[in-house]
């Protein structure tokens, strides 16, 4: 096992052309952070699969690549879609994993704690190639804020707008809830739907179809979207 960088706190340049640096978190913090973590994932020398893949290397690894872990139709799917597990991207699934990938096995709910989020990054960013190059390593960048403002989940959405505006997604997602090789939005709780749709629109998910449609649509077009698709039989 690599020895942890002790009680140190990581710092990363702005993915995107900023000067600014920005605290990663603190890695000893982040092992203990990890025990949420333990019943499903090892790390570290002589790390194995469990009921999840083992996390040494996972940064700036593709999704779904591992060879040996059987993945989910889903995660298989991000992966092509090219899913890459960078700081954001691990950070957007850590906090709500059903936001980043619909049909992930990962029974876990997600952690909310940002700070929690950032010392566990910093924990498992150590198991990845040359953490003492931090704050240089791209796999650290850290991209801007990318959770949805409370204000547009607090959105009431109409779900006979919903209805009406819903034509172009049952062309390629199932009404019926069916999953033809297209993850069903079927009955998803309103705020994993808007937050997912936002995902596309921030490109943390990466289908260009999704991005595309997801950035077309309004906060309130999203919301009825969500409305709609919640209580659909």
């Amino acid at each position: 096992m690599r020895p942890l960088l002790p009680a140190l706190t990581l710092a990363a340049l702005l993915a995107a052309g900023g000067a600014r640096a920005e605290l990663i978190g603190d890695a000893e913090a982040g092992a203990q952070a990890f025990n949420a973590c333990k019943g499903c994932h090892q790390i570290g020398q002589g790390a194995e699969d469990r009921i999840g893949p083992h996390l040494n290397g996972i940064f700036g690894r593709r999704a779904a690549v591992h060879d040996g872990y059987a993945y989910s139709a889903s995660m298989e799917r991000a992966g092509v879609d090219g899913l890459t597990w960078t700081l954001e991207t691990l950070d957007a699934y850590i906090e709500n994993p059903r936001a980043l990938v619909s049909k992930t096995r990962m029974s876990y709910p997600g952690m909310k704690n940002e700070q929690a989020r950032a010392d566990l990054l910093a924990y498992l960013r150590t198991f990845s190639d040359n953490p003492a190059n931090i704050p240089e390593a791209a796999p650290t960048a850290i991209g801007t804020d990318h959770s949805v403002d409370p204000d547009i989940l607090a959105i009431q959405g109409d779900p006979e707008y919903g209805e009406y505006l819903s034509s172009e997604c049952v062309s390629c997602h199932q009404a019926d809830g069916s999953a033809l090789g297209i993850p069903s939005i079927t009955r998803w709780p309103e705020e994993d739907f808007v937050i997912a749709m936002h995902a596309y629109k921030d490109r943390l998910r990466p289908h260009p179809v999704m991005q595309m449609m997801a950035g077309r649509l309004s906060n309130e077009e999203i919301a009825a979207l969500a409305a709609y698709f919640k209580d659909l039989d």
